[in-house]
């Protein structure tokens, strides 16, 4: 876990994002200002058009800043080129996504493995790296199994060993549980709270449920394309 000597892992500085121009332009980040610390757990909430989504593209190096600063781990991200945000992306960022973007007709492992591939890992040790984050989410012995041969829940936790399989400093989930019924959606955040607090990984989550912000630690409210609150999350769900 940072310390508040450490410098943010990522920063937002003055960071507005316009489309278009004239009368047509739409200001979806206004000059926004926040930080993430290593380790910490944070839930992005907002209603539709409040700027959350352009939020967690912008942290997840899928969209670029009109104007202001993006630092990742200090490192000024504006002034990389597409390739070096790629990499950059490839090697620090895991994604969870509402709708898994499993492929369907392969393999829990080799969709786990994918990452991997993109790395140019040898086969043998991507393997075993596979496996071994596929037992980190509760999958043993659901490796050869295609990933539409398994429930929602399963589909999710082979996204999550996914994202855990290149080792990120920081998880991407946007609206984790959005396709899942309430019993596996809690499943789900207790796993992703688990790999917080035992890990140290870094999540950063956009939700619009309040049961599940209350999985995080702190809670940042979008509206109009600016930070109206930030601060500790009021509630936590019980474990």
């Amino acid at each position: 876990m940072a310390t508040p000597a450490d410098p943010p892992l990522i920063e937002l500085a003055d960071v507005s994002r316009v489309y278009g121009s004239g009368e047509t332009e739409v200001r979806a980040l206004d000059h926004v200002n926040l930080t993430i610390r290593q380790g910490e757990f944070v839930a992005i909430m907002g209603p539709s058009g409040s700027g959350k989504s352009t939020a967690m593209n912008t942290i997840g190096l899928l969209d670029r800043p009109s104007s202001g600063r993006f630092l990742f781990n200090g490192l000024e991200v504006q002034e990389l080129d597409r390739d070096q945000r790629a990499l950059l992306r490839r090697h620090y960022l895991g994604f969870v996504f509402q709708g898994f973007n499993l492929l369907p007709r392969t393999s829990a492992l080799e969709n786990v493995e994918l990452p991997l591939i993109y790395k140019g890992m040898p086969r043998a040790q991507r393997i075993g790296r596979a496996r071994a984050a596929l037992h980190k989410v509760g999958l043993d012995g659901r490796e050869d199994h295609d990933a539409s041969q398994l429930s929602g829940g399963q589909q999710q936790r082979v996204a999550i060993a996914r994202a855990l399989v290149g080792n990120p400093m920081v998880i991407l989930a946007d609206e984790p549980t959005g396709n899942l019924d309430s019993h596996r959606s809690h499943e789900i955040m207790r796993l992703l709270r688990s790999l917080n607090r035992e890990d140290g990984i870094t999540i950063v989550m956009v939700t619009h449920e309040d049961d599940i912000a209350a999985y995080a630690d702190r809670l940042i409210v979008f509206t109009d394309g600016k930070v109206a609150s930030d601060g500790p999350v009021p509630e936590r769900a019980s474990a």
